[in-house]
């Protein structure tokens, strides 16, 4: 019974200890999933964790120090002086847009976080819902695409979740016409990046203008969408850091919290292409519609029914019924051979395109001096914090780690969800986790309840006393007065049953003697009529007397 429980106890270990280390892998980017190496190591963690305390350790205390760029950059910006020097609000009305509306009245504010675990660490806060919001600071100097990487870099936290609104930032073309005082969405941009989300739309941006360099145009160019999901970047209210790297060679990545989601080619994995088709169709080409009788037939006129053969049954001329034809092959056609004329379906003949170009090079796009933030949000408290932009990957990583890296780790231990919270948000992600989890929790667990609870019904006490086999010992006091109660009514019931053949036995006697004693009595009454008679010597004795 000890040896029963204890398997018990270690599958439902090794159940739990799997599905959390299961869950770890996916936190790290994992995508391939060794249960059996899971399940080993597992133990091994559960055997060296025995004697220890299963309370959690204490989160690790952090103390706030500001970032400091460790390379050139063209904008950095860490909000800890507490003010909004060097950033311009915007005074513009948008176009099209009812008065009311119309105007870029959306407060700023430099605060902490509401939740923050690290005082002193301050960020540029969007601090009301259902405005347009713009703002927009000067770069240190303009950055022109020529053979170094672009590399733009921030910090945002949905403090109170996001409804419908977006967090992105614009990247304002080199222009002369460029005036931050009046900043607003149709201000030139190069590119705009970041997160946006309406409904259950989540998106991240990544949209550069590019110039038609025969017609002098700018057309936006959107980036294919991330493979990944995205909502928990949107709903968990934590902080995330973004990062877009392009490089000269026209291929660009997308990181979340350092982590590639979105990569590709400017040439190949935008939409529209950037470099249109060499040939398009003729718009003048038609499909020739010269009909003639040997394709159409001959023209009849339409026929409709008889108004007078509606009631009268029979009416109209008389046919010859029909019956199948077994040797019927169908109706005639000739046979078909391959057409050596034959060019494919029909298509509109192709002409060179007057509109085409070929720019090889679309990473070389506009410069662009200024960083800005043109935003409408139907919630409020949205958080900035950590701006970046240079050319130097590891600039770029030092100030992660020395901004965001100290919001992770302040958010340690004590935003960590439990394991069954780890749990349910892995499974919203990657649905195909919920088999994961049956095979490696329900199942187990299904199996040690059938295994443990399930036992062999003892015989009660009339079926050991019938075939007089042994009977276990039973210590509890309510099995032995329920064992004892049925042998009192097995008892009972054999005595009845004993008394019953009694009884017939009995009746079954006095039946017998019954029957025995009538048969006597008849044997006696034929003897006394034959004693009675008289014989033959007697009856000749009297007939001499008589004739005497």
């Amino acid at each position: 019974m000890e040896l029963k429980w204890l398997l018990c106890v270690t599958l439902l270990i090794l159940g739990l200890v799997d599905v959390h280390t299961h869950d770890g892998e996916d936190d790290h980017g994992g995508d391939v999933i060794d249960i059996e190496d899971d399940l080993e190591d597992g133990v091994e963690e559960v055997e060296e964790s025995k004697p220890e305390a299963s309370s959690p350790p204490p989160s690790p205390k952090v103390t706030y120090k500001p970032a400091v760029p460790t390379g050139e950059v063209y904008f950095v910006e860490n909000f800890d002086k507490g003010t909004l020097e060097g950033w311009v609000l915007s005074k513009a009305k948008k176009d099209d847009t009812d008065d009311e509306i119309a105007k870029y009245d959306g407060k700023w504010e430099v605060l902490e976080m509401k939740d923050t675990k690290l005082p002193g660490d301050k960020g540029l806060v969007l601090m009301s819902r259902a405005k347009h919001h713009a703002i927009s600071a000067k770069l240190t100097k303009p950055f022109i695409f020529d053979t170094k990487p672009l590399i733009v870099q921030y910090e945002v936290n949905f403090q109170n979740g996001i409804e419908c609104g977006g967090a992105y930032v614009k990247l304002l073309s080199k222009t002369t016409e460029l005036n931050l005082d009046q900043f607003h969405d149709k201000t030139a941009y190069t590119i705009m990046f970041g997160p946006d989300k309406c409904g259950e739309d989540y998106k991240l941006h990544f949209i550069f203008r590019h110039k038609n360099p025969k017609t002098g145009k700018y057309e936006e160019k959107h980036a294919k969408r991330p493979d990944a999901d995205l909502k928990t970047y949107f709903t968990d209210k934590k902080t995330h850091l973004y990062t877009l790297v392009l490089n000269p060679d026209n291929s660009f990545e997308i990181l979340v919290d350092q982590t590639v989601v979105n990569s590709g080619n400017l040439l190949n994995d935008v939409t529209p292409a950037v470099n249109p088709p060499r040939e398009i169709e003729d718009p003048d080409d038609q499909k020739p519609e010269d009909w003639d009788e040997d394709m159409d037939g001959e023209w009849e006129a339409p026929q409709i029914a008889n108004p007078k053969c509606e009631s009268a049954p029979g009416c109209g001329t008389w046919e010859r019924s029909m019956i199948d034809n077994p040797n019927y092959k169908g109706k005639w056609k000739p046979p078909m051979i391959d057409n050596p004329n034959y060019q494919g379906i029909w298509k509109p003949r192709k002409i060179p395109n007057p509109d085409f170009f070929e720019d090889l090079e679309p990473f070389r796009m506009t410069p662009f001096t200024a960083v800005g933030l043109e935003l409408w949000s139907m919630t409020s408290d949205i958080f900035f914090d950590n701006f970046i932009i240079c050319s130097d990957q590891v600039v770029a990583e030092d100030w992660a780690n020395d901004g965001w890296g100290l919001k992770k780790a302040a958010d340690g231990g004590a935003a960590e969800p439990g394991v069954v919270g780890q749990m349910m948000a892995a499974a919203e992600e990657r649905p195909w986790l919920w088999v994961v989890y049956i095979l490696t929790v329900a199942l187990p667990v299904f199996l040690v309840v059938l295994f443990c609870c399930s036992g062999k019904k003892q015989p009660n006490a009339a079926e050991y006393k019938k075939t007089d086999a042994p009977q276990p010992d039973v210590n509890e006091e309510k099995e032995e007065e329920k064992d004892k109660a049925d042998e009192e009514k097995a008892d009972e019931e054999e005595e009845e049953a004993e008394s019953n053949e009694d009884k017939l036995e009995e009746k079954q006697k006095s039946d017998a003697d019954v029957g025995s004693a009538s048969q006597e009595e008849e044997e006696d009454e034929e003897e006394e009529e034959e004693d009675g008679k008289p014989t033959l010597e007697e009856e000749e004795s009297m007939n001499r007397l008589k004739k005497s």
